[in-house]
């Protein structure tokens, strides 16, 4: 998973954030509308399966800002995961701010539809966080969500890779799985978890070459 980690100034960088400039702006002038309404009117007609509503409902909340945090610290407290946790901790606080500052620019409105599947067993949370920044909160693009989960994608990822080089792509099953809550649980239009999770893929490639992630592997032969 080498190819997930690039620098500021690199090609995989440059090409990604020109593709979430192109992604923002089909959303801004409402490109994407009948696509994204479409798609949350789909999942609005039918939810109401008790099995796979709470599903939705526990995966769409280990999103949340303050879990992925307790789990930072977690990694952080454990010697040989340090790095990670440094990482994973820089990651989530600086996603989670990035995603609710553009909400606040953009101001797009979160789907307005009525949620009929099995009511949610706990409340459902919404992680935009934007200081001197008032009206993100009820905004949807992009998804912080989304953001965070590739974020661990990428990172829990890259640090399974040398021990289990396929199978550590089987974590961006996490990822998916997110953006398909989010969108089930009407918090989410199609457009803002892929907005998400290029956020995502951007942050965490830089930053985990900032921290010197690829260090875990040396700790790891001696």
């Amino acid at each position: 998973m080498q190819n997930w980690i690039f620098d500021i100034r690199s090609r995989s960088f440059v090409l990604l954030t020109i593709l979430f400039l192109i992604l923002t702006a089909l959303v801004y002038y409402g490109v994407t509308e009948s696509f994204d309404q479409s798609v949350a009117t789909f999942f609005s007609q039918n939810i109401g399966n008790p099995t796979i509503d709470i599903i939705m409902q526990y995966v769409t909340e280990s999103g949340d800002v303050f879990n992925m945090l307790m789990f930072g610290i977690l990694m952080l407290i454990i010697p040989k995961t340090r790095r990670i946790g440094i990482t994973l901790m820089i990651l989530i606080v600086l996603s989670t701010l990035l995603a609710g500052y553009i909400k606040c620019g953009l101001d797009r409105d979160r789907p307005d539809f009525e949620y009929e599947g099995v009511p949610f067993p706990v409340e459902i949370s919404r992680d935009t966080f934007a200081l001197f920044c008032e009206g993100g909160y009820n905004a949807s693009y992009p998804s912080g969500h989304a953001a965070r989960s590739m974020i661990f994608g990428i990172i829990l990822g890259y640090a399974l890779s040398e021990r289990f080089p396929r199978g550590a792509y089987l974590m961006f099953l996490y990822p998916i799985m997110i953006s398909i809550s989010r969108i089930y649980v009407l918090q989410h239009y199609p457009m803002d978890v892929i907005g998400g999770t290029v956020i995502g893929i951007m942050l965490a490639g830089v930053m985990a070459k900032r921290t010197k992630l690829y260090k875990i592997f040396d700790k790891s032969k001696t």
